[in-house]
């Protein structure tokens, strides 16, 4: 890919990240009505419906084009849209915005790069590795007790199952990118499905929803954070590699904790705020690509690397 496909798919997750930080301290300003399984169920349904409508005025057989081929990365996506959903707004209910987001994205680099490795075969690096280790030394920060933030175990493993979420929906949608799918129908499949699965919640708590407060927080969620985050996300994922979108996705956490400080008047405790460094920290050294070695002119021939390499082992 070109450093133009590369900037402009770069911009794309990034704007994508940024919408999703809204989530979290959106939810809490918010304080719904419903419970939190019904606001995500509702979140990724009218999310999912902008998208069909768009992709249908679009193409009107925008989703007869999704092939046998494009199944399989379709319900995995699926799954993991549903499962996030459930996951992260139970997890932001249970242990706050700044937290939550903090973990669930934080995490989002290191559970990509390990879906990479199953699914694609990327090999791992040492880099990796020990960006991994200082992430999970942050998420063991995090779960410290007496934190003023109230960090909840219980929501610290539901934020961990979201994160673990976004690397098997940004490693499908990667997939999907390469089998010549029409992304609006497919996006807009995995959102419906994913909302299909929690659906139950959702209708339980229909005159919840309804509610002037819960009805305003699903819409925002469904255009801006979902239907637009969404479609910037999987766009973008046509210029830069899965690993790549997941360290883009750091946005997201650092968008939510501003918020959450700026306008919830949540406050850190220096245990959390350290591992939310210590987490990101090890994150950065995960997705930074190594820089190459100058070449080196013998006179005969040219020695030396002259690729980079990044920390997941892709070659660009």
């Amino acid at each position: 890919m070109d450093r133009r496909s590369n900037a402009s798919g770069s911009m794309l997750v990034l704007a994508a990240g940024v919408l999703w930080g809204s989530v979290g301290p959106a939810q809490v300003l918010a304080a719904p009505a419903a419970g939190p399984v019904a606001v995500g169920g509702a979140r990724i349904l009218s999310g999912g419906l902008i998208l069909a409508l768009l992709a249908l005025v679009a193409n009107r057989r925008a989703f007869v084009t999704l092939g046998r081929r494009t199944w399989p990365p379709l319900l995995a996506a699926s799954a993991a849209t549903g499962t996030f959903q459930a996951a992260f707004f139970s997890a932001v209910d249970r242990t706050g915005a700044a937290v939550a987001t903090a973990v669930v994205f934080g995490l989002a680099p290191v559970s990509t790069g390990l879906c990479e490795r199953l699914v694609l075969g990327t090999r791992l690096s040492r880099r990796w590795w020990a960006g991994t280790a200082a992430a999970i030394g942050g998420v063991a920060l995090l779960m410290l007790p007496g934190s003023t933030v109230g960090v909840d175990p219980v929501g610290i493993l539901l934020s961990l199952a979201g994160g673990t979420c976004f690397g098997v929906y940004t490693v499908s949608a990667k997939v999907l990118t390469g089998r010549d799918a029409g992304m609006a129908a497919a996006v807009s499949v995995t959102l419906l499905a994913g909302g299909a699965a929690l659906l139950p919640w959702t209708l339980a708590e229909l005159p919840a929803l309804a509610a002037p407060r819960s009805a305003l927080l699903v819409g925002w969620l469904g255009i801006a954070a979902t239907a637009a985050a969404y479609m910037f996300f999987v766009t973008g994922l046509g210029g830069v590699t899965a690993a790549a979108a997941g360290t883009l996705s750091l946005a997201e956490p650092l968008v939510a904790s501003g918020l959450a400080i700026a306008v919830l008047g949540e406050r850190l405790s220096l245990p959390v705020a350290a591992g939310s460094l210590l987490l990101l920290g090890g994150l950065f050294v995960v997705s930074v690509p190594a820089r190459a070695r100058p070449a080196r002119y013998d006179g005969d021939h040219v020695t030396g690397a002259v690729k980079v390499e990044t920390t997941t082992g892709e070659r660009n």
